[in-house]
């Protein structure tokens, strides 16, 4: 495992661009649920930073990991446990993510998914439908190793602007930096840029929708919603804003299907096949919402993680009203990325790899399953499960590997 290297810790980069900044609506993602619904509900209760080397010093360049992970749902059941693990103190989250701790925070870089928007402090809060959840998260995200975070879901909304502002407020607090909403206009202009290893890292993150929710009255940029060209327009804006590797979350698919759909199929294609003088505008897509793993493939000589799954979320009830043990299933991605060799060139992925994981809803912990399955606590089936869809597309024939 590579050990994180925070030289000055991880940059908060920002640059307004000059491109326009709206964000054009799309179509609901084929066979995503009606406007309004989600079957991500629980059983019955139980400043710009420069270019971190000089252009003719790109070979002396390190090169860096990058750690990525699903969706974070609470549920009721959730927010019970992490009271409980609180002890009595407001809510703790740290223990549920304990088990992937060694992983993200290993990582020179880690990424994860807020799916939910916070509630206010004290609450009330809540699960499905309308999810506010404790802020307390942030924190424990933080804890574990996460530098930024992909905000933009069908959930964003689910308490209006109010409750946006409050997520990325508490984000900002921790330390955790996210892309996909925004407060102001300005906000949404920019681009994250991150630093890892040598290299300036842009994430980018989109919805395919917000559940019915309309965008707020006269903040068209408050929620990335997924559109093609301004991807794109984005990922090129963010690479003159000095990003060497874009990485792009998407919020997309069909719940439930382990196989990508024909538009995730469709748009990794063409987002992947996008260039700029022979170099990839996008070097990495990172896909979220089906609640259950879905396959890596490399498409155009860049990697994509159709769906990472659920990393934390209740006992899952699917569209036939029956509990589904897949909804408590993922991975983690690690991608290691070295340096070009000549001034202005990519920078490559020399290692793939996932780790599945598994969130034990009896004990509201996230297991680590290979760390798991080497210490004797068995799940190889749920492990093996896992492994298959991810290496459904042919992943292995162009070197993805099972890490732990």
């Amino acid at each position: 495992m590579t050990q994180r290297t925070r030289q000055g810790a991880v940059a908060v980069a920002t640059v307004l661009l000059t491109a326009a900044t709206g964000c054009a609506g799309a179509a609901r993602t084929s066979g995503a649920p009606p406007a309004g619904q989600d079957s991500a509900r629980p059983a019955a209760p139980v400043a710009p930073t420069a270019p971190s080397a000089a252009a003719g010093a790109a070979s002396a360049r390190t090169g860096f990991t990058l750690v990525a992970s699903g969706d974070v749902l609470p549920h009721d059941s959730i927010i019970r446990q992490a009271a409980a693990d609180a002890g009595g103190r407001g809510y703790d989250f740290r223990p549920m993510l304990s088990g992937v701790k060694p992983v993200v925070s290993g990582a020179d870089l880690a990424i994860c998914h807020m799916e939910t928007v916070y509630g206010k402090e004290g609450g009330p809060y809540t699960g499905y439908p309308a999810f506010k959840s404790p802020p307390e998260i942030a924190a424990a995200l933080k804890d574990t190793g996460y530098d930024s975070c992909s905000t933009a879901s069908n959930h964003t909304l689910d308490d209006g602007a109010a409750g946006l502002a409050r997520t990325l407020d508490a984000l900002d607090l921790a330390g955790v930096r996210h892309a996909g909403s925004a407060r102001t206009a300005e906000e949404a202009a920019r681009p994250t840029l991150l630093k890892a290893g040598g290299a300036t890292v842009a994430q980018l993150a989109y919805t395919y929708g917000t559940n019915g929710f309309p965008l707020p009255e006269g903040q068209p940029w408050a929620v990335n919603l997924i559109d093609e060209e301004k991807i794109v327009a984005d990922a090129r804006a963010a690479r003159k804003a000095g990003a060497d590797v874009v990485v792009v979350s998407l919020h997309w698919g069909t719940e439930w299907q382990t196989a990508p759909d024909d538009r995730q199929l469709a748009l990794g294609r063409s987002l992947t096949a996008s260039r700029t003088a022979g170099r990839p505008d996008i070097d990495l897509i990172l896909g979220t919402h089906a609640h259950v793993p879905q396959a890596y493939e490399k498409v155009n000589g860049v990697w994509i993680v159709y769906g990472m799954g659920d990393q934390i979320a209740g006992d899952m009830i699917n569209y036939q009203g029956a509990f589904d043990p897949r909804g408590n299933q993922g991975t983690l991605g690690r991608f290691t990325f070295t340096p070009p060799a000549s001034p202005g060139g990519r920078w490559e992925v020399a290692k793939a790899e996932f780790i599945p994981q598994w969130f034990d809803t009896s004990r509201g912990r996230v297991v680590n399953l290979n760390a798991a399955i080497e210490e004797g606590g068995g799940q190889t089936a749920v492990r093996d499960t896992i492994r298959d869809v991810v290496l459904s597309r042919g992943a292995a024939a162009d070197g993805l590997l099972m890490g732990e």
